[in-house]
């Protein structure tokens, strides 16, 4: 199976080709005729098997065969819209489609907070005929009639799972009332939940149905093992992991902001480069502490689980969950930065009494048993008791219509560290996140 085979322009294999990419993935060899069809379509896939170029590409040669239309005002109209939960992703999938789109007339633009917002009224001046976009922003470009939706032929939500986890349900609406009835339809999911069917079912007009793995499944090209220690020997035991096996690129995750940020000074004190990233730091920040993570020059990045989805590294070798995330779903996107595109990966998880819960859960979902492994001179105490755990939504109380169990989890809630002062990636909710531009095999926000 080439490419060429599944119906693409020379262009468009051409600009493929220079990537460095000669075979599709799956969720690419069924996703590219499904929309080039111009059918709705409902597609599910593990995050790295390289969804965001099943999208583009036949996105990028529906648009360039058909005549571009002249809207009222005598400018060429927007004519595809991504919407993405993140401002890196945004950034991510726009560069895919600048880098896919090389060779043919057409324009992008990518639209998120954190940034100034006239810059982009005036690039939305020029000719745009692909918008990427985090939903709050966009949201903010209605409100002040700096943009049109009137002429959109293909909407596509992409991590629309993730877009639902972070409230932004009521800003997807609004967007979907502003553009026309008659469009293609492309939602595509890292997992198929039962909100993700609900919003297929209202959204889409029988949509050609696409799921390459089964639902919540974790890459088998990811080797995971859980370390049992003691909560307060956590720290101790990530040092001495990262120093006796030599890793370097590690991505390791925390529940909360306030967690990402502490780790990451006491890291780089035990003389190991770290930077946190999450939705409460500057966009100039994120972006420079991502640039450095992906390029080698920073050793450890620490991120809270709103970065899930965005970070997109070639061969990402290590993932440590610090802490275990309460949805047992954000277990599946965390160690799906490693793994990616068929390269091996390894993912660990530092688990101490108070997560066993958690742990639990994740192995329902995943359906199988993690294999432990006790660290000698870590051995956790037997007689130690669970003590309660702050959660994620204990930073964003309030702000956001993330699901209920984030909330609960089984646990009583441990008094929140404070609110989030900055904004975040995808919407009106804090807490957004980091990417990078996707390609074959790798896979924002409202802030005034």
């Amino acid at each position: 199976m080439s490419f060429a085979s599944l119906g693409l322009s020379d262009a468009l294999v051409r600009a493929v080709t220079e990537r460095g990419y000669d075979q599709p993935t799956p969720i690419q060899t069924q996703a590219i005729p499904a929309v080039l069809s111009g059918g709705d379509l409902l597609a599910g896939a593990q995050t790295g098997t390289g969804k965001t170029a099943g999208f583009v590409l036949p996105l990028l040669q529906r648009l360039s065969q058909q005549p571009r239309p002249v809207a009222a005002h005598g400018r060429a109209p927007i004519r595809a819209l991504v919407l993405t939960p993140t401002r890196e992703l945004a950034a991510q999938v726009e560069e895919s489609v600048r880098a896919y789109g090389k060779y043919l007339p057409l324009h992008s633009m990518v639209m998120f907070g954190g940034v100034n917002i006239n810059l982009q009224i005036q690039k939305l001046r020029g000719q745009v005929d692909i918008l990427v976009a985090t939903p709050g922003r966009l949201l903010d470009h209605v409100q002040q009639k700096t943009v049109d939706l009137n002429h959109i032929e293909i909407l596509v939500l992409d991590e629309a799972d993730r877009m639902l986890d972070m409230g932004f349900i009521r800003d997807i609406k609004k967007v979907l009332a502003l553009l026309p009835k008659k469009r293609q339809n492309l939602l595509f999911s890292a997992t198929f939940s039962d909100e993700i069917k609900a919003l297929a079912d209202s959204l889409l007009d029988k949509p050609a149905l696409i799921e390459v793995a089964r639902r919540n499944a974790t890459a088998d090209t990811v080797a995971q093992k859980v370390y049992p220690v003691d909560r307060d020997k956590k720290r101790q035991l990530l040092t001495h992991l990262i120093q006796e096996k030599q890793w370097f690129q590690v991505l390791v995750f925390t529940r909360t902001k306030h967690g990402a940020n502490r780790l990451a000074e006491q890291l780089t004190k035990d003389g190991i480069p770290a930077l946190a990233i999450h939705g409460n730091k500057s966009q100039a920040a994120r972006t420079r502490a991502l640039a450095e993570f992906k390029t080698g020059k920073l050793q450890v990045l620490v991120a809270t689980d709103i970065a899930a989805r965005g970070i997109d590294i070639t061969e990402l070798p290590h993932v440590v969950n610090y802490e275990l995330p309460n949805v047992p779903e954000d277990y599946v996107h965390r160690i799906g930065r490693t793994g990616r595109a068929g390269a091996e990966g390894e993912a660990v998880s530092l688990v101490c009494v108070d997560e066993h819960k958690f742990l639990a859960d994740i192995e329902r979902l995943i359906k199988r048993k993690l294999p432990r492994e006790v660290v000698p001179g870590f051995e956790p105490d037997p007689n130690a008791r669970p003590e309660p755990i702050q959660l994620r939504s204990q930073e964003h109380r309030g702000q956001g219509q993330g699901r209920s169990r984030s909330q609960t989890a089984g646990r009583a809630p441990a008094k929140p560290q404070g609110a989030p002062t900055g904004a975040a990636g995808g919407g009106r909710r804090p807490g957004a996140t980091p990417s990078k531009p996707s390609g074959m095999h790798r896979s924002g926000g409202r802030h005034r």
